[in-house]
């Protein structure tokens, strides 16, 4: 269990992660609004899930995470990039399990439901997944 300092520590990054998040989100339902109708539900997803992620690796390494980025502002990129990258992907496997689960296992084909599967209840997981993430193994606290 996290201790109320620790809790009170995350607060600032778990506020700049959501502001971040948002701009990612809307990126994502944005593109997936607009090219469901002509690639398919998956591949629109593929593609918004891609946009959105650029969107949030920029914002969260050059703002979100910018004080735990070892060796400063310019940090370990590569490292970064990978393990960011690595920490995304999991989550889009989330977000596609949702769309996948609901789209063609319970058979809710509408356009309403696919957004509602990947973009609210997937992204909900998705989230708790990528802050986690993000913070612990992507921009950990800088070492001395």
């Amino acid at each position: 269990m996290a201790s109320r300092e620790q809790l009170r520590s995350a607060l600032p990054e778990l506020l700049k992660f959501g502001v971040i998040g948002g701009l990612g989100y809307a990126t994502d339902v944005v593109l997936f609004v607009l090219l469901r109708d002509s690639l398919g539900p998956v591949l629109a997803k593929v593609i918004s899930l891609g946009a959105s992620t650029v969107v949030a690796f920029v914002g969260n390494k050059y703002w979100t995470f910018r004080e735990r980025r070892a060796g400063g502002p310019t940090g370990e990129t590569g490292r970064e990039t990978a393990l960011f990258l690595a920490v995304n992907l999991v989550g889009a496997l989330v977000q596609l399990g949702c769309l996948g689960f609901s789209h063609y296992l319970l058979g809710l084909t509408s356009p309403t439901a696919d957004l509602v599967s990947s973009s609210v209840i997937g992204m909900a997981l998705a989230t708790a997944l990528r802050f986690w993430g993000t913070r612990t193994l992507v921009f950990r606290e800088a070492r001395a």
